[in-house]
């Protein structure tokens, strides 16, 4: 399901003509080329020009960071790990996040050797709370909101509902298109201020109720809920806004040699003496993550303190130009 957290893709094309064979001389590049040293556009993969993730290290885990590998979607960061039966399995990777902190976490398919009757699809995805355009505080906010949002040509089958998932609490949202007869159930948990989402289609409710029921094996940080996920324990606590205010003991502000004019969401993570441990860029060009980059090491903030002890803090910053809140025009193209 893509709402409104939903970002543009650009599809590039896997295959290309043979005609090109034909003429006296090769192409200068690109897939037509035949230079043995030309770079070849990649396959299986869904490609987007412009802004980019990227982090201050390659160590620390990435909400991004999840990969799908015998069977297993396993994301360090959420830690989570969802094992599939072999009838399943990921094509595309990408798109990169959003701007908004909407990510497409995975996208499953069934694999070849699929033998059901019915097929659907499996899509994980996040959305970062720190930095979402919806009016909602935490996941059951949000999936309540995609609901009162829904588009007419939807129909809700179940409205959402707490339910119990591998030990551990989800919200569960279900509606359909009477046109397609294609049916979306929605399982929603958070998870490190983010809301960690499961979406099956398919137009076999059956095969649906199966796939959830398989969900029972995946296993789950301890704090995950519709309205708990903020962190702590082995991981930094979430808190939104801590980079502002009195927070702050020393700031030096980013410079940056071209204006531009793209929003630059940032996660990073303070450590327990208040320095910048990690800079975590959702959304950025190279340019722009290394001016930020640079300042972000210089802050230095207020130590938080966790039963009068100090510990790692997680938060956001926005920089560059924000992205706009969504109109009442908007809401209404909500799963279309």
């Amino acid at each position: 399901m893509y709402t409104k957290f939903s970002i543009s893709l650009v599809l590039l094309a896997l295959s290309v003509s043979l005609l090109a064979r034909a003429q006296s001389a090769p192409q200068s590049g690109g897939d037509f080329s035949d230079n043995p040293q030309a770079r070849k556009l990649p396959r299986e993969a869904i490609l987007v020009k412009g802004a980019w993730w990227g982090a201050s290290d390659s160590v620390t885990a990435l909400p991004e960071g999840g990969r799908m590998a015998n069977n297993v979607y396993a994301n360090p960061y959420f830690g989570l790990a969802y094992t599939l039966s072999p009838d399943w399995t990921e094509k595309y990777t990408g798109p990169p996040p959003s701007d908004s902190g909407y990510y497409v976490l995975a996208q499953i398919r069934p694999a070849e050797t699929f033998k059901g009757t019915s097929r659907g699809t499996i899509l994980i995805t996040a959305q970062d709370l720190f930095f979402t355009l919806t009016p909602a505080g935490n996941a059951l906010e949000l999936i309540n909101y995609t609901k009162d949002n829904l588009n007419t040509e939807y129909k809700v089958e179940q409205p959402p509902t707490l339910v119990r998932i591998a030990s551990h609490s989800f919200v569960r949202f279900e509606y359909v298109s009477p046109v397609a007869e294609l049916h979306w159930y929605l399982l929603a948990t958070q998870i490190r201020c983010h809301m960690v989402q499961f979406v099956f289609t398919s137009r076999d409710t059956k095969l649906l109720e199966s796939l959830i029921r398989e969900m029972n094996k995946m296993s789950l940080p301890e704090e995950a809920g519709p309205i708990s996920g903020r962190g702590g324990g082995d991981v930094p606590v979430c808190i939104k806004d801590y980079a502002s205010g009195e927070s702050i003991r020393e700031r030096v502000d980013p410079v940056f040699a071209e204006r531009r004019f793209n929003p630059v969401p940032v996660r990073i993570i303070i450590d327990k003496e208040g320095k910048v441990k990690h800079v975590h860029f959702v959304s950025a060009f190279p340019d722009q993550a290394k001016a930020i980059t640079d300042a972000l090491l210089q802050w230095r903030f207020r130590p938080y303190l966790r039963d009068g002890k100090p510990v790692e803090v997680e938060t956001g910053i926005m920089f560059g130009r924000a992205p706009r809140q969504p109109t009442s025009s908007a809401a209404e193209a909500v799963n279309e």
